[in-house]
């Protein structure tokens, strides 16, 4: 990715006065987001454009997936982990000590001390992506896993399980919904950030007749960047780049360069 940011009309290099990430707001006033609002004098408003949809107990034994024949569990996210164990609770099932967990992050792994006493020897992480994480799966292959995950999932952990002969179930146990937007309408910003497929699912199932115009579209990851494109969409703030491996430092490198900083 080159430092050039991907500015493909010199046109589209407006003021930027106005952001609305598209997540909840950080709960820490000391967050990036809100010492980017206040070093430039921005407007960063935050709305989740998804929302979580619980799949219940009884829909989850439809799906015929025995917690306890599986001797690991892969973890992408902490709605993964929340939902887990909720699901376990509800269907009484007890996990066995000796269960193992593969979590995609350090942070993802952390969260389970949230339902669980953390040992290290039953806990392996990859760095930060899913990538990551099956170099680790790779040293296990004998494990049984299961992978609970939302409805809308990426391929590569499935894919890479059947590919190496290792035995693994997956469970749906939430679902990833569009939430309603309809408030915002007639609200304009000069910058949408979104961090997943989702989102811009989400932007057009509540705008089907959506617009860019001016607004520029700023995107978290590959898939993501894909999704815009796809959606025919400008792509016009991609991160992480190798010199703002974060959101907010791919957002302020642009706003320099707009705002003639």
């Amino acid at each position: 990715m080159s430092e050039e940011l991907l500015v493909t009309d010199k046109e589209r290099l407006n003021k930027v006065s106005s952001i609305l990430v598209s997540q909840p707001e950080p709960s820490n006033q000391n967050s990036p987001y809100h010492k980017l609002a206040e070093k430039y004098n921005l407007k960063i408003d935050f709305r989740q454009f998804i929302e979580i949809d619980p799949v219940d107990a009884k829909e989850f034994r439809k799906q015929k997936v025995n917690i306890l024949d599986h001797t690991a569990v892969i973890f992408t996210s902490r709605n993964a982990v929340d939902h887990f164990f909720r699901l376990a609770s509800e269907n009484k099932v007890e996990i066995p000590t000796d269960m193992k967990y593969f979590c995609i992050s350090e942070q993802t792994a952390n969260y389970l001390q949230k339902y669980i006493v953390i040992r290290k020897r039953k806990i392996f992480t990859g760095e930060r992506t899913a990538a990551d994480l099956l170099e680790v799966i790779k040293k296990h292959k004998k494990e049984k896993f299961l992978f609970p995950c939302s409805d809308i999932r990426k391929d590569d952990i499935p894919n890479f399980l059947k590919e190496n002969g290792c035995e693994y179930s997956e469970a749906i146990i939430y679902r990833t919904v569009a939430s309603d937007l309809s408030d915002l309408e007639n609200v304009y910003y000069d910058i949408l950030a979104f961090f997943s497929p989702s989102g811009i699912k989400s932007l057009f199932d509540n705008f089907p007749d959506f617009k860019q115009n001016k607004t520029r579209i700023a995107a978290f990851g590959p898939t993501t960047a894909k999704a815009v494109k796809d959606a025919g969409l400008i792509l016009d703030i991609q991160a992480p780049l190798p010199n703002a491996p974060s959101m907010t430092g791919a957002l302020e490198m642009y706003i320099k360069k707009a705002n003639n900083l």
